[in-house]
C-alpha cells in the first residue's frame, strides 16, 4: 500500500494511492490528519485500528503532495556513511567533516547523527540555498525506514516487525557547515534540507535486502547503487538507535547514501540555482526538487 498526504482543494488529507496509479482513496482519520499527515495512519496502525474510506477517489492529478509525514514527531535519525564506495569517496576528497574517523573510512559501527523536523519538504517544493550560511550544498540520496511499532532494546532479528515502511529522503547538506562545525546537525538541518516523499509504502511491498536506488541532478545520473551494498543493514540500524533509546511509532530513520555525491567529484559537483534533484527507488517511486537562492519573507 502506498500512502500519500495530499491537499485538495485547500483542505490537506491522506490517503492511499489506488492500484491505476491514477487516484487516490481519501482515507477518515479525523482532524488529527490535517497537521500529522500519515503519521496519524502510522499511529493507528499500531493500536490495530483500520481507517475507514471517506468519500470519493481523488485523481491524482488534482492534488499537491506534501511530504507524507510533514512535521515528525521528533528528530530525523541519519545514519552516516553506510555505504563503503560512499565513505570512501569522502575520504578521499578530504573536504568532508574533520572527525578523526576520517582516517579510518569504513566504519566498525553505525554513525548516528539527527535532521530538525523543520527541515522537511515535499515532492515539488524548493531546496534553498542561503549564500549567507553556506555555498557547497551537496545531495544524498537515502531510503528511509518508518517505525511502525515502537520500543527499546529490540533484538535485530524482531527489528523488522517493527518496521511499518518505507519512503525516499535527500539528505541535503552544506559541507562546509558540517567541516567547520566538525559535527554534522547544523550543516543537515537547515531549512528545506529534507525533500521527503512522495509518500509511504507498506513494508511488505519492498525487498529491502536488494533495492536499487539512484539520484539524477539535471539528468545526470549521479548514484545508482543497492540497499544490498549498506555496511550495516536495516535491522541492525533499528538494534542500535533502540539500545538505550526508546523508539516510537512514526519515526524515522534515514539509512545512508551511496557514492556519487557532488563532494566526490573532483572538483566537486555542489548544487546550484536552478539545478533539479531526482531520486528514484525501486518500489517507492520518485521524489523530484528544484534548487534557488534562499527568498527572505
Amino acid at each position: 500500500m502506498r500512502v500519500a498526504t495530499f491537499s485538495h482543494r485547500g483542505i490537506r488529507s491522506v490517503g492511499r494511492l489506488l492500484p491505476d496509479g491514477k487516484h487516490i482513496q481519501p482515507l477518515d482519520l479525523g482532524p488529527i490528519a490535517q497537521h500529522a499527515g500519515a503519521l496519524a495512519l502510522v499511529q493507528r496502525a499500531t493500536g490495530g485500528g483500520t481507517p475507514q474510506d471517506l468519500g470519493d477517489p481523488v485523481p491524482l492529478s488534482e492534488v499537491k503532495l506534501a511530504a507524507p509525514i510533514p512535521q515528525p514527531r521528533r528528530n530525523i535519525f541519519c545514519i552516516g556513511k553506510n555505504y563503503r564506495a560512499h565513505a570512501e569517496e569522502v575520504a578521499r576528497s578530504g573536504k568532508g567533516s574533520a572527525a578523526a574517523s576520517d582516517k579510518d573510512p569504513v566504519p566498525t559501527a553505525p554513525i548516528v547523527f539527527t535532521k530538525v523536523p523543520e527541515s522537511v519538504i515535499g515532492p515539488g517544493e524548493t531546496i534553498r540555498i542561503d549564500p549567507r550560511v553556506s555555498s557547497k550544498i551537496d545531495y544524498e540520496a537515502e531510503l528511509a525506514v518508518i517505525i511502525g511499532r515502537g520500543g527499546r532494546h529490540i533484538a535485530r532479528e524482531d527489528a523488522l516487525d517493527h518496521v511499518w515502511g518505507y519512503t525516499i529522503v535527500n539528505d541535503v547538506t552544506a559541507r562546509d557547515m558540517q567541516r567547520r562545525h566538525q559535527q554534522w546537525l547544523l550543516g543537515k538541518s537547515q531549512d528545506t534540507f529534507c525533500p521527503m516523499g512522495p509518500w509511504l509504502v507498506t513494508r511488505d511491498e519492498i525487498d529491502i535486502a536488494d533495492t536499487r536506488i539512484r539520484c539524477w541532478v539535471n539528468d545526470e545520473l549521479r548514484q545508482d547503487a543497492s540497499t544490498s551494498d549498506l555496511i550495516f543493514d536495516i535491522p541492525t540500524l533499528i538494534a542500535t538507535i533502540s539500545a538505550g533509546i526508546t523508539l516510537l511509532p512514526g519515526d524515522i530513520i534515514a539509512t545512508g547514501t551511496p557514492a556519487g555525491v557532488g563532494i566526490g567529484f573532483e572538483p566537486p559537483k555542489y548544487l546550484l540555482p536552478g539545478d533539479r534533484v531526482r531520486i528514484e527507488i525501486e518500489r517507492i517511486g520518485v521524489l523530484e526538487n528544484s534548487v534557488a537562492l534562499w527568498q527572505d519573507e
